[in-house]
């Protein structure tokens, strides 16, 4: 069982969110891993810039860079959205992600400490624009660039959108940041979720290289990714609000002429995120249904969940999903099958997923604090004490699992990754004051411990196969968990965490996964893989790192980073 102590910078944190109150240097050419040379080199290829001056929360920013008055700080902190096109990468990227909070939080504080600050309320756009919510406050609008894999140079593409007219700089400015990419026919794609309402999407020709457009789909108000299936391009989206009310699955119908065509070809009851092909037919991950106050939050709705969903197949009538396919997704797994306590099963979200070896790979991501969150709220505790065991029993993380043969006699899943049993909450336990019990998940785990054996790996951000070999990309939350000062022995069954993403492979389908990189390729700033493209055996890969104080170049840097991992 993982107790996780909270320490100075989490608490506040809770704080912050009003969710309790209280009485680099730049990566090497190659990273080693576990002190052995991995069968990978890894290069750094493009870093985010320091583009404001901070002197202090609330107050105006000074000129510059290069900052006379203040500290330099770098508020691009996501590649977000990565598509490859010829010999180009293009990607969008999203800002001081770590400090935008989903409507529903109740923001109170500020956040400052060395590596990173959240002004909320108290920013200058905030303060010159009282309209703004206090959760978007550190929003800046996202950019757009290319990476030439020829010349190896960056552009920054940004401009075209902005100067095209002013109805595009101002969809660009609303626009969260481009969460997700595609590149399909002659056309890149670069959506996010709107500010205001909908998804915004930005359109390149990957031929000329010239700005098609944008638009706003106003149905929607969430997408994370795309996928190419027997030649037909798919994205799947949320809806309501920041995508809690439901999901659809989208066809691309465009073309160059055409960018922002698209039929509904999935209805599910929860928002899509990622996607991916398998035997003859899409899955798609979701995150779960929006917690509305009030509502049962310890029922077993199933299709509430964070799911793994099944499409129709798409050799089915016409070539590919369609219109009649929305209503033929079928449920083929949910985290109802694996954790047992009610309230935090309602907060699993899943993520990546990857057609391997004849299977379906899929993992779990855990939102930091977001299950305690709920845990207070649905069962309020009686003090400091039983606030320590809610933070500590609601924490998990991520679990990767396979299957195949979904819907079949022969129907297989298999918890790769994970645990045996679980702490749960029993609101009758002493007298109906409460108790966490130690309770049996129904799986034995076939390789190791949830999180590749880290309890601070929240998230399987991201997978993809290249080389003959599914790579894992996760998010790593231990730097922020614990204020980067390591803890004098690792927590018992675990080994000792690291702090920076990981990057993990699994070599031959059936055997346990290898570290690549534990370190965030030798930056323990980088949080987390957010996303990753393939080419043949080579992986390119867009970096999450949100420490937006960490600009002196004589230390690890924040700010997004592009990254390229080879095989020998």
């Amino acid at each position: 069982m993982r107790r996780l102590q909270p320490p100075g910078r989490l608490l506040t944190v809770l704080v912050a969110l009003g969710l309790v109150t209280t009485s680099a240097a730049p990566a090497a050419a190659e990273v080693e891993a576990g002190g052995t040379r991995p069968p990978e080199s890894v290069r750094l290829l493009a870093k985010a810039a320091a583009d404001e001056c901070f002197a202090g929360v609330g107050v105006d920013y000074p000129a510059g860079p290069p900052c006379a008055v203040g500290q330099a700080k770098v508020n691009q902190s996501y590649v977000w959205g990565l598509a490859k096109a010829g010999r180009k990468l293009w990607f969008g990227t999203g800002a001081n992600v770590l400090c935008l909070k989903p409507e529903g939080y109740n923001v109170r504080e500020p956040i400052l400490n060395d590596d990173y600050a959240c002004e909320f309320a108290n920013s200058q756009p905030a303060r010159q624009n009282p309209a703004l919510p206090a959760n978007l406050g550190d929003h800046r609008p996202p950019e757009v660039y290319t990476y030439d894999l020829t010349d190896e140079q960056l552009t920054e593409r940004t401009a075209d959108v902005t100067e095209a007219s002013p109805a595009d700089a101002a969809l660009l400015r609303s626009t969260a940041g481009l969460r997700s990419g595609a590149a399909h026919r002659g056309v890149v794609l670069l959506a996010g979720p709107s500010l205001v309402a909908g998804i915004n999407l930005f359109a390149f020709d990957t031929f000329t290289g010239n700005y098609l457009g944008s638009t706003n789909l106003a149905d929607y108000e969430n997408i994370r990714h795309f996928a190419v299936a027997d030649g037909v391009l798919y994205a799947g989206v949320g809806m309501g609000t920041n995508g809690g009310d439901a999901g659809r699955v989208l066809r691309w119908t465009g073309d160059r002429t055409n960018p922002f065509a698209f039929a509904v070809v999935g209805d599910l009851p929860t928002q899509a995120a990622d996607i991916a092909a398998h035997k003859g037919r899409l899955y798609v991950t979701t995150w779960p249904k929006a917690i509305v106050e009030g509502a049962a939050t310890t029922a077993d709705n199933t299709a509430d969940l964070g799911s793994l969903w099944m499409s129709p197949p798409l050799a089915d009538g016409e070539p590919g999903l369609n219109p009649p396919d929305a209503t033929g997704w079928t449920q083929v797994w949910s985290p109802a099958e694996y954790e047992p306590d009610p309230v935090v099963r309602r907060t699993y979200a899943l993520g990546g997923l990857a057609s391997y070896g004849g299977y379906l790979y899929w993992g779990t991501m855990h939102v930091p604090l977001q299950a305690t969150a709920l845990h207070v709220r649905v069962y309020p505790p009686k003090n400091q004490q039983q606030l320590q065991a809610t933070v500590e029993n609601t924490q998990r993380a991520f679990v990767v699992l396979r299957g195949r043969d979904f819907g079949d006699a022969e129907e297989t899943v298999e918890t790769l990754y994970g645990e045996s049993e679980l702490p749960a909450f029993d609101p009758t336990a002493n007298n109906g004051v409460g108790a966490w019990e130690t309770t049996p998940t129904g799986v034995t785990p076939a390789h190791g411990r949830s999180g590749f054996g880290d309890p601070y790996n929240l998230y399987a951000w991201k997978m993809t196969v290249a080389g003959g070999r599914l790579y894992v990309g996760t998010m790593d939350f231990a730097y922020i968990a614990l204020e980067g000062e390591m803890p004098a022995e690792p927590e018992p069954g675990y080994d000792p965490p690291t702090f920076g993403s990981d990057l993990w492979s699994f070599d031959v389908p059936g055997r346990p996964a290898r570290a690549v990189d534990k370190t965030g390729f030798g930056n323990p700033l980088n949080q987390g893989v957010r996303t990753m493209v393939a080419e043949g055996s080579t992986l390119y890969v867009g970096m999450a790192n949100p420490m937006n104080l960490r600009t002196d170049p004589n230390s690890h840097l924040g700010g997004w980073e592009l990254v390229k991992v080879t095989r020998r």
